[in-house]
């Protein structure tokens, strides 16, 4: 109990303001890594965008200046509803089965893009409703799509282990073949359906896929948006299903990114741990067989319960791939 305390007590002195000094750090230089890289382009935008407002009302005189400014936010306003001009009628389609069963999609999943919404107060009320019900059950069925995969990972390493009469190879070699199949059909591949539905380069349909399976969603790219192009009935569909089981194996990835964090952050604990057991060994201040004892606890933190012969190995808290 009491080495519990004193645990506890050594985490919220060191480890959580370690992690939340990196952590700000980190965003920090993200943050500005982007002011450089895109405020240029953003004051250039601007720029451009005044230029030409000023020489639209020059060269037309019969325009006012709050006029013109109220069309161009009824325009935004209207371009945000899904709503686009096209001659003298305008396009509709955001707001269709298809669509809606997309955005539903998008909602569940916190998504997000920020590119449609609803814009009646019953629309929104029962938005807040679905995604009240509907986050929870999208987390489990990820949740069980991920252990699909990963029981087939394990199944398939299992089975080579017995035809092969490999070990630690088939594990390796199967989870490598689910990490490279999942590059493949969540990452690498998409971008060329999109480039050939959407007319984006492949940049920015990797730029998509990756945003959209992380859920970050920034919106300035959606699929099935762009009024000049017909889509299919099944695209938006597939793109779907493409979505959940996406996101699923995103997730088996970065549960393995954050069980290596974990190991190395507990292997820097026990290492810190044992080299204060033994200054206290050196000092006098505990005996040697207390010191032996929390120094042997430490390294078997996380490990298997190992056979007299056997020694101990670390193994990750959780299984990912």
């Amino acid at each position: 109990m009491v080495a519990a305390r004193r645990q506890q007590r050594r985490r919220w002195r060191w480890g959580v303001p370690v992690l939340l000094a990196a952590y700000v750090g980190y965003v920090g230089l993200g943050a500005a890594v982007l002011q450089a890289l895109e405020r240029p382009a953003e004051v250039r935008a601007a720029q451009r965008l005044l230029q030409e407002r000023w020489e639209l009302l020059a060269n037309h005189t019969c325009l006012q200046g709050p006029a013109l400014q109220r069309l161009i936010e009824g325009i935004i306003q209207a371009y945000k509803s899904g709503i686009t001009l096209q001659g003298n009628s305008t396009s509709l389609g955001r707001w269709d089965y298809s669509g809606s069963f997309f955005f539903s999609i998008s909602a569940i999943t916190t998504i997000g893009y920020g590119n449609l919404s609803p814009s009646t107060a019953v629309g929104r009320i029962f938005c807040i409703v679905f995604a009240l019900f509907g986050i929870p059950l999208n987390l489990i069925l990820l949740n069980e799509i991920g252990q699909l995969m990963l029981l087939g990972v394990q199944h398939c390493a299992r089975r080579l282990e017995e035809v092969f009469h490999w070990q630690n190879k088939a594990s390796l070699l199967m989870k490598t073949c689910a990490l490279v199949t999942g590059l493949l059909l969540f990452l690498l591949l998409p971008p060329l359906l999109f480039s050939d539905k959407e007319g984006w380069s492949y940049e920015e349909g990797f730029y998509y896929s990756f945003i959209t399976l992380s859920t970050i969603g920034f919106g300035d790219y959606v699929i099935g948006m762009n009024p000049d192009r017909t889509y299919p009935r099944w695209y938006k569909n597939v793109i779907s299903l493409w979505i959940l089981f996406g996101m699923a194996w995103l997730a088996l990835v970065i549960k393995f990114c954050i069980n290596l964090l974990e190991s190395s952050s507990d292997f820097c604990q026990c290492s810190k741990k044992s080299t204060e057991m033994a200054e206290d060994l050196m000092d006098g201040n505990k005996s040697s067989m207390t010191g032996l004892h929390n120094v042997e606890i430490c390294n078997d933190k996380d490990t298997k319960t190992k056979g007299p012969g056997e020694s101990h190995t670390y193994t990750a808290p959780t299984e990912a791939l």
